[in-house]
């Protein structure tokens, strides 16, 4: 009997704890493009956005993987990993990547990740140089075809930014004329945010609501006010009336008093005369 030799097995990349050396810029872009994309595909459960994440495409084969900066990929469940094997997500690949070139990654970028990610089907592939040192322009974006990838034509505005259609993500990639880069959605015209971002914008709209909210208290004292003022003007009014009213009705009380005085004398004169007497007389 023959002992068949031990299998070693296969260990695939796995995050071993330890941060990897980004510059800056390198590292806010791949935070941005992760966090406003995991935000803007939040409400699907089959869509899954991921960055800087250990992802092996050949099942047996260690070596096999690459750590892509960005990547999205439609039609497999929305979790947590530790890493992405593609055997184990049906045999998904991501559909579009975002790699932030740098001075140390840039021939991979360029060279051997265009082949790898077109063997694995990636349908769009993106690079930006945040620096500006080592892309030009620093934004460029790829489109599988059947001869592999075809550079995507790109746009320019008046203020010449450049922009790059995503039919992949259904967004825009504008590119600043300070370098700058943004996702842009142009169902709803507004640009995805990171969740700091979100957050500021919240206190933002908070603040806003707050401040809306004292104007309308404001008004609504002002409002308040001018009722209190309109009362009582109408109040002074209806007293003025009245004093008007009193007034009259004491002059009137005045001039019946005044007949009845000139009466009593008309009937005092009268019964004067039938006595004989001239009332004139008694003056």
């Amino acid at each position: 009997m023959t002992l068949s030799p031990l299998k070693t097995p296969v260990v695939y990349p796995e995050p071993d704890g330890s941060p990897m050396a980004e510059s800056d810029p390198n590292r806010d872009y791949l935070v941005y493009g992760v966090e406003s994309l995991k935000i803007h595909f939040q409400d699907s459960s089959d869509v899954y956005v991921s960055g800087n994440l250990w992802l092996s495409y050949e099942q047996g084969v260690s070596d096999a993987a690459v750590s892509p900066d960005v990547f999205v990929v439609f039609g497999v469940e929305n979790r947590p990993r530790r890493s992405y094997k593609v055997w184990e997500e049906q045999g998904k690949t991501p559909d579009w990547v975002l790699e932030v070139t740098s001075g140390s990654t840039r021939r991979k970028d360029e060279r051997e990740k265009p082949l790898i990610y077109a063997q694995m089907g990636v349908s769009e592939y993106f690079q930006y140089d945040p620096t500006g040192d080592y892309l030009t322009p620093s934004l460029k974006g790829r489109r599988l075809t059947q001869d592999g990838y075809q550079i995507i034509t790109p746009n320019y505005l008046e203020n010449r930014t450049l922009v790059i259609p995503s039919f992949v993500l259904g967004l825009e990639l504008w590119l600043f004329p300070n370098g700058q880069l943004r996702f842009f959605n142009p169902q709803q015209g507004e640009f995805l945010r990171t969740y700091r971002e979100e957050r500021e914008r919240g206190d933002q709209e908070q603040q806003r609501a707050e401040q809306e909210q004292q104007r309308a208290e404001q008004e609504q004292q002002r409002a308040e006010q001018e009722r209190q003022r309109a009362e009582q003007e109408q109040q002074r009014a209806e007293q003025e009336r009245q004093r008007a009213e009193q007034e009259r009705h004491e002059k009137e009380l005045l001039r019946q008093r005044a007949e009845q005085e000139r009466q009593r004398a008309d009937i005092l004169a009268a019964r004067l005369k039938e006595l004989g007497i001239n009332p004139s007389d008694l003056v």
